[in-house]
């Protein structure tokens, strides 16, 4: 199930004394959730406008009304979502959100290996950390010699095994 509201951060904390407050950010950068002027409260349900800069690895927010770190102190916590669909993607790029549970499938067999548990990023690539059928954690690099497709609708993460990586061998 794709869902509508994606967690962009969370607040763990105030900066300053006059309402602005720190946001850990979930997303691929501090800059990039701080592009959004309308955030959501309480898994979408409520809107909160927002203005926000990013700063060294957290986000500043400042939401109208919140005007001193009292009234900021009390929002430490909460997380902060982004609508779906105010979000622009490149093809072939997806959510982090939205692989964590799909299933690993063998392109060639259909054998099922696992479930994708959390998406880790090297740098380089990023690397798909899997559950396996034998609840081994299993690390599947995201290169197109092993990740043939990635169906969200269909929850689904195709691959080609390279030799050794479900086991001890050469």
């Amino acid at each position: 199930m794709v869902k509508e509201f994606l967690e962009g951060g969370k607040i763990v904390g105030t900066h300053g004394v006059r309402g602005e407050m720190r946001v850990e950010c979930w997303c691929d950068s501090p800059q990039f959730l701080a592009q959004f002027k309308t955030l959501y409260f309480n898994e979408g349900a409520e809107k909160v406008k927002v203005n926000s800069r990013a700063h060294k690895n957290m986000v500043l927010t400042k939401i109208p009304g919140i005007d001193t770190i009292e009234q900021a102190d009390t929002l430490r916590g909460k997380i902060l979502y982004i609508k779906r669909s105010d979000i622009k993607l490149e093809e072939g790029v997806n959510f982090v959100q939205d692989l964590i549970g799909l299933e690993v499938v063998d392109s060639d067999t259909g054998k099922v290996y696992g479930v994708v548990k959390d998406v880790l990023r090297t740098g380089s690539n990023d690397v798909y950390e899997m559950k396996g059928e034998d609840e081994k954690m299993y690390y599947i690099p995201a290169i197109p010699d092993i990740v043939d497709e990635i169906d969200i609708e269909g929850n689904k993460l195709s691959i080609t095994p390279m030799k050794g990586l479900f086991s001890d061998e050469d």
